[in-house]
């Protein structure tokens, strides 16, 4: 368990562009339509902690009168203690940006059990969780927390937990297929295709397809299902029409997977076919430098502000953050801005959270829907030979 308090921390700045020099939250700003989470305005240079006199040390967390505790249930060990670390350190880092004086955030690491961390958060007083990070560990956590009548905002993205208490604020890759289909229909694309993996990720993904394709007016003409291995791409590639009949087809996997099945595409009757990605792809800088990948589009949320947001974790930190640090970030942000009309002992207002109009952070706009999860506004990124540029920037605001 660690303790995050703004005034137990050292000051932290470093250079670089608007979002560099955030400090405080300033009310709540409209940008668009949108209620800004981004806090803004000078910060002063770095200064040492103050010293501090050795107290009484007593059991417990101490007892907050003017400060309202929320818990971050991340893995801080195991398999995915690297992932929770940068979400812990991204809430540090949002707490010092805001210069929040009345949110007191405690970190409890799920690695050894995502309900015992959650019974422990509610022991010691916490009103709002923040995290878990895997829907498994939404699944421990809610019955726990809503016994209790604790809200919590989730970094998953498994739509299945949401609803009831839970928010979502993890990616959807039903999202962000919607968009780029979106996209591909407006520039005249009405023949689609698929590849897809087998598996939860894979069925999601084609519902998503034959959804989007159909809301846009189209025609998926074929979907395949593979196991990632080499010879099932290839396999699944070879049963896709070979005429060339397909205007666009979707890779829903991974960037390592859009480099191996790229060419084969290009091989075997897509040679003029616009290749789709998802949200998947955003951190794959590699792909760039695949020349079958060229002039692919995939759809997701903004990158401006969070390559700001990793140049100043780095910095700190020296390490480079997992793309979730975001979510993490924008939680807190979240947070930080319901707290102002959050009465002490009073329970987070959770109502205040579905927002027709929406919020904005780091990852821009996104709106909780009335099922609890998040819909974000996307950019569509084309894959050009060494580099990203986004062809359809994301909306700044949502139309309530």
């Amino acid at each position: 368990m660690a303790e995050t308090g703004v005034e137990r921390q050292a000051d932290l700045w470093s250079a670089g562009g608007k979002f560099m020099r955030l400090a405080t939250l300033a009310g709540a700003l409209l940008i668009a339509g949108c209620q800004s989470l981004i806090p803004k305005g000078e910060a002063p240079p770095p200064t040492a902690p103050t010293p501090t006199e050795p107290g009484v040390v007593s059991p417990g967390l101490p007892t907050d009168t003017t400060r309202h505790r929320v818990a971050l249930l991340v893995p801080m060990t195991g398999a995915n203690a690297n992932v929770g670390r940068s979400i812990a350190n991204a809430t540090t880092l949002a707490l010092l940006d805001t210069k929040t004086q009345n949110v007191r955030i405690t970190t409890y690491d799920t690695s050894a059990g995502s309900a015992a961390a959650a019974q422990r958060a509610l022991a010691e007083g916490n009103k709002l969780i923040l995290g878990p990070l895997l829907a498994e560990n939404v699944r421990e956590v809610a019955p726990v927390a809503r016994r209790a009548g604790i809200p919590i905002i989730s970094f998953s993205n498994d739509v299945s937990v949401a609803g009831n208490g839970v928010f979502l604020m993890g990616y959807n890759p039903a999202e962000s297929i919607d968009r780029v289909i979106g996209y591909a229909k407006a520039k005249g694309m009405s023949r689609f295709a698929g590849l897809v993996p087998r598996g939860t990720y894979g069925e999601r993904a084609s519902t998503a397809l034959l959804r989007g394709v159909e809301a846009a007016g189209g025609t998926v003409v074929s979907m395949q299902a593979f196991d990632r291995s080499a010879g099932s791409i290839t396999a699944a590639i070879k049963k896709l029409p070979q005429d060339g009949s397909y205007d666009a087809v979707l890779i829903a996997d991974s960037g390592r997977v859009a480099i191996q099945a790229a060419p084969v595409i290009r091989s075997n009757g897509g040679g003029k076919a616009r290749i789709l990605g998802t949200e998947l792809w955003n951190t794959e800088s590699n792909l760039a430098g695949a020349p079958a990948l060229r002039g692919a589009w995939f759809a997701s949320v903004p990158d401006s502000l969070y390559r700001q947001l990793a140049a100043k974790y780095r910095a700190r930190y020296g390490e480079t953050p997992f793309r979730l640090a975001a979510l993490g970030y924008d939680a807190v942000l979240l947070t930080v801005r319901t707290a102002q009309d959050w009465r002490f002992g009073t329970p987070f207002p959770s109502r205040k959270l579905i927002d027709e109009g929406g919020f904005s952070g780091i990852d821009g706009a996104f709106r909780f829907n009335r099922n609890g999860i998040a819909e974000r506004s996307l950019e569509v990124q084309q894959i050009n030979a060494g580099s990203f540029a986004v062809v359809d920037p994301a909306p700044k605001s949502f139309t309530p």
